[in-house]
């Protein structure tokens, strides 16, 4: 493991891997990837990661590396380097295969017309960058011909479906040597089209489009595939045996997409701000891919290099919309399970990565596996059950995810107009205006939680619902759930970040009548002072602790 760090500069945004070396942006090395590609790959290799975790940059390597244009001058990227050190054996391969590189992420649009004209533009973009072709004098007249209708985009759409596989063709004859596939975020237009309304047409095409390139082609020596989704093979790899996918549950490559606690360290180091990384753990750390325990790339980076100021970079990048599509059919069992995993808690399902898309309106469990490969939950524990089915134990990664959940889950949960009700109880709470918190707690209740949800009448669902939307504090706050102080664990507790500011302590109960509620809401509050919850507040120099005792009965709210 190395970082290369002749600038302190960090590559935001650059995903081109000699841009990064001959700039010299500070960068983690991953060139041990090429290594393990040589030493191991399948004819077909499909991995699956979150956003923003090096994908394109890690395929911009492989296609530098192996690429015979400019072979000898993109052989300088690589000195150094921990490729370079791993031996000759793997240098001689450097250079030495004609590369196919594209991303299909632009492919989309509003409908399957213009996603079809988006990908004739990018396959006229991808042959321009080997014209030579229509030179070679091994390259067949008819092949030429198609190479000209794939440029002047007359294609029909037979052509356009094996335009890929038919690239791959006159590169090898023209090259005398198999060429190598690297297809980034293949996984795009299908995404998009689901969104929009013409999946069916998509995965038509992207089935012959992707199994005509990868499927018994001769032409072909490897290919490796990314996406952020595992799309499964029954609909789009149908046939395709040679197919090694590596998701985020596998260790293969776990430690290559994002960087490792000990890359985090060492880049942390070399920008003299290894202080942080106890924070740094706490923020961007937790993902889990296989058994590697990875910190997010993005985050880490963006942080650095501004000014080491924590807040959820990743957040602020273009999201998977697919996660809202779903977000807007949650039912009160998923809503429920979201505000457990805000407590910090694990939730069980049933484990299937691939996604089957006609299934995302039916399939329960789907919600989660979308949030797992898209970075917002972790698999802390899987296990098969007494039929061999896969389970998995699902958390929240780290902080950064936390706020995800308030950014992009709560707001899908709680509606505008309900937002503007919970920042004014949130401002009562903290400021102990016991009044008006217990009117807009008693709103909340009555305008937006089913009668279903709370009507059990569990303790466990309000402690999760005002968990849940607590975490609204972070940064102000760190919200705290059954810990212990004083002479027992008190139910949440509110600790203040910055000096002068009130802590609170919630303790609440649950009854069956609403003639109850009242002294149940007193016996709460005086638990609290029996029971000495301030302690551990006044021992970190709270001076001032608001203390509620709060009693609910279905969906009536009872504050003292």
């Amino acid at each position: 493991m190395s970082v290369r760090t002749e600038r302190k500069t960090m590559p935001i945004g650059v995903d081109d891997f000699r841009e990064i070396v001959r700039k010299n942006y500070c960068f983690v090395d991953k060139t041990r990837f090429i290594k393990e590609i040589m030493d191991g790959h399948s004819k077909v290799t499909f991995i699956t990661r979150p956003r923003r975790f090096g994908k394109t940059l890690n395929l911009s390597m492989l296609r530098y590396f192996f690429a015979v244009e400019n072979g000898e001058k993109n052989r300088e990227l690589f000195a150094g380097l921990d490729i370079e050190r791993a031996g000759e054996e793997y240098m001689r391969e450097q250079g030495s295969r004609p590369v196919v590189f594209l991303s299909l992420k632009g492919i989309q649009g509003p409908d399957y017309q213009l996603m079809q004209e988006s990908l004739q533009e990018m396959l006229r973009g991808l042959y321009g960058q080997f014209r030579y072709l229509l030179e070679s004098p091994v390259v067949a007249e008819d092949d030429k011909l198609f190479f000209r209708r794939i440029i002047d985009k007359t294609s029909n759409r037979s052509e356009t479906q094996i335009s890929l596989k038919q690239l791959l063709v006159m590169l090898q004859k023209h090259h005398g040597r198999e060429a190598v596939l690297l297809l980034d975020e293949y996984d795009a237009p299908i995404i998009s089209s689901w969104e929009r309304g013409y999946y069916d047409d998509c995965i038509d095409f992207m089935r012959g489009f992707l199994s005509e390139a990868l499927k018994t082609n001769e032409a072909l020596d490897f290919a490796v595939l990314t996406g952020v989704t595992r799309v499964s093979k029954e609909s789009i790899f149908s046939g395709l045996n040679n197919l090694d996918v590596c998701g985020v549950l596998s260790d293969i490559y776990a430690d290559i997409f994002g960087f490792t606690q000990a890359e985090a360290e060492r880049l942390m180091t070399v920008c003299e701000v290894a202080d942080k990384m106890p924070e740094l753990k706490r923020w961007y750390d937790g993902y889990q891919f296989g058994n590697v325990e990875i910190y997010n790339p993005w985050s880490v980076i963006n942080f650095i290099r501004n000014s080491c100021k924590f807040q959820p970079y990743w957040l602020n990048t273009s999201g998977n919309s697919i996660l809202k599509t779903l977000l807007g059919r949650i039912d009160a069992r998923k809503e429920a399970d979201l505000m457990e995993l805000l407590e910090g808690k694990a939730i069980s399902t049933p484990l299937r990565e691939n996604i089957i898309y006609a299934d995302l309106n039916s399939d329960r469990n789907t919600l989660y596996m979308m949030l797992l490969t898209s970075g917002y939950l972790k698999a802390v524990k899987t296990w098969k059950d007494e039929r061999s089915r896969d389970w998995a134990a699902l958390k929240i990664p780290n902080l950064e995810i936390s706020c995800a959940y308030e950014d992009e889950i709560l707001e899908n949960i709680v509606p505008h107009q309900g937002q503007i009700v919970l920042m004014d109880l949130l401002e009562a709470m903290t400021e102990g205006r016991a009044e008006d918190f217990a009117r807009y707690l008693s709103e909340l209740l009555r305008d937006f939680v089913s009668f279903h949800d709370s009507g059990y009448n569990h303790e466990s669902f309000y402690h999760g619902l005002l968990l849940g939307l607590s975490v609204w504090l972070e940064g102000r706050y760190r919200v705290e759930s059954n810990k212990e102080s004083g002479y027992g664990r008190f139910d949440i507790a509110l600790f203040p970040q910055r000096e002068n500011m009130p802590g609170v302590i919630l303790e609440l109960k649950t009854v069956k009548e609403e003639d109850e509620m009242e002294q149940a809401a007193k016996e709460a509050l005086a638990q609290i002072e029996v029971k000495a919850y301030q302690t551990e507040l006044s021992r970190q120099g709270v001076a001032v602790v608001w203390k509620y005792g709060i009693a609910f009965c279905g969906k009536k709210v009872w504050l003292e």
